[in-house]
């Protein structure tokens, strides 16, 4: 990835980071250097994936100019503080776009972790669990980043978008402020001690809070209200049969849909 670099912040907390022309993704390569007693903190960056894939195995369209870029952590605790990770995640990546683009009345954050430009998709968070081998090693975990800076892939399920909107900035460039951005965020949530505050801050950039949304579960849809997170990060929503929490799904915010002009169409 053209003019990939470190932030300062994350030089001087000793971040590594390797850089790939292709790979098949940032994730799997990431998770091999886990596996084989990597500690980390790595970041692994690529121009091009071959293989690239977002939550529930669905794939992720890999365009040349994005940014896909995956961080190797671990010592940070128990496994199951693990999921808390991704609010880490799409709070620093808010963070670097809003830093990059000062468009911060454009840019929000769905639950969990994806970053929405003007109700669009612009980025998605990955996380995925590392268990190195031997015996006594710290779990690990791969936080995988994919944000849309030239394009956005076509044919998708949902609408996206991408950072041309706002004139930049390149993948490059916007990896240096992720990179402090992530440092910072990982410093706040502390291994846990400090989710309180990072959700604080989470919940200042969500989309929807306090309005209509359907969490799309496999064998049901809830809606309602839009309350809150919780202490465990799930999501609360607020029905007509009393508050549920939510703690995987798709999520579906009826106003964003709305409020999107219908395309243009031919005659």
């Amino acid at each position: 990835m053209e003019g990939a670099r470190l932030g300062d912040r994350a030089l001087s907390r000793g971040v590594r980071l390797e850089i790939y022309s292709e790979i098949d993704s940032t994730n799997d390569e990431a998770k091999r250097r886990g596996e084989a007693g990597d500690a980390g903190p790595l970041w692994i960056v690529a121009a091009r994936q071959t293989k690239g894939r977002g939550r529930l195995g669905r794939s992720w369209s890999s365009l040349t100019g994005n940014l896909h870029a995956s961080l190797l952590v671990s010592g940070f605790g128990p496994a199951a503080l693990a999921p808390q990770l991704g609010f880490a995640a799409g709070l620093a990546t808010i963070g670097a776009l809003i830093e990059a683009t000062g468009a911060v009345d454009r840019l929000a954050l769905k639950w969990p972790n994806d970053v929405l430009l003007d109700g669009e998709k612009l980025a998605g968070v990955l996380l995925e669990g590392v268990q190195p081998a031997g015996q006594g090693a710290p779990f690990g975990c791969v936080i995988g980043i994919g944000v849309n800076c030239v394009a956005s892939p076509a044919d998708l399920p949902y609408p996206a978008s991408d950072l041309s909107r706002l004139g930049g900035p390149s993948a490059g460039a916007l990896f240096a402020l992720l990179s402090d951005k992530m440092e910072e965020t990982l410093a706040l949530w502390a291994g846990g001690s400090g989710f309180a505050a990072l959700r604080e801050r989470w919940l200042g950039h969500a989309a929807g809070l306090g309005g209509e949304i359907e969490a799309r579960l496999p064998r049901e849809t809830v809606s309602g209200l839009f309350e809150t997170i919780d202490a465990d990060g799930r999501l609360i929503i607020s029905t007509r049969s009393g508050r549920r929490a939510i703690e995987a799904g798709d999520i579906f915010l009826p106003a964003l849909a709305a409020a999107r002009p219908e395309p243009e169409r031919g005659r």
